[in-house]
C-alpha cells in the first residue's frame, strides 16, 4: 500500500519549508506529483483516500502545484511510464448533479442574504422582542379569562 500526503498537509509542510523538492511522474492516464520530504519521496494523494492524485494534463498539474501548494520549481519530469490512455478515467456520474446542487445552494444563499438585508434596511418601525412577549402574555391572560368565563356558563 502506497502512503500518500493530502493537499492540506502538503501545504503545512511547504509553509514549514519541510519539502525539499517535487517531481512530476507520468503514469498511464496522467501525471502525479512526488514530494521530497526529508530523504523520502511521497506521492501527493487525494483527500479521503490513500491513492495518488492524478492530473490528465501536465499543464493542470503545474497549475495546481503553483496555485494550491505554491511550488514553482520542479526537480524533474519523468514521462517514461506516461500514456494518455486512462486506466481509471471513469468519471463519477453524479458530478453534474453535485454541481447543480452547489449552484442551487449558492443561489439560495444569495437570495437569503438579499432578503435579510432588505429586512435590515426596512424603514418601518420594528417592535422589540420584550414588547411582543409582554403583549402575548396580556393576550394569553385575556383568552384564559374568557375561556374560564365560558366554562363557568
Amino acid at each position: 500500500m502506497t502512503v500518500t500526503i493530502d493537499t492540506p498537509n502538503a501545504r503545512r509542510l511547504v509553509d514549514a519549508a519541510a519539502i525539499r523538492g517535487a517531481a512530476i511522474v507520468g503514469q498511464p492516464g496522467g501525471w502525479c506529483v512526488m514530494l521530497k520530504i526529508g530523504m523520502k519521496e511521497t506521492p501527493l494523494g487525494t483527500q479521503r483516500t490513500d491513492k495518488p492524485r492524478t492530473w490528465s494534463s501536465l499543464d493542470s498539474c503545474m497549475q495546481y502545484l503553483r496555485e494550491e501548494l505554491h511550488i514553482v520549481k520542479i526537480d524533474g519530469i519523468d514521462a517514461s511510464n506516461y500514456s494518455a490512455a486512462a486506466i481509471h478515467s471513469k468519471r463519477r456520474q453524479d458530478a453534474s448533479e453535485r454541481m447543480r446542487a452547489a449552484h442551487q445552494a449558492a443561489a439560495y444563499s444569495d437570495w437569503l442574504e438579499k432578503e435579510i438585508q432588505e429586512a435590515i434596511d426596512d424603514p418601518r418601525p420594528s417592535i422589540p422582542h420584550d414588547q411582543i412577549v409582554a403583549n402575548w402574555q396580556i393576550r394569553k391572560a385575556e383568552l384564559l379569562e374568557q375561556a374560564n368565563r365560558q366554562g363557568a356558563n
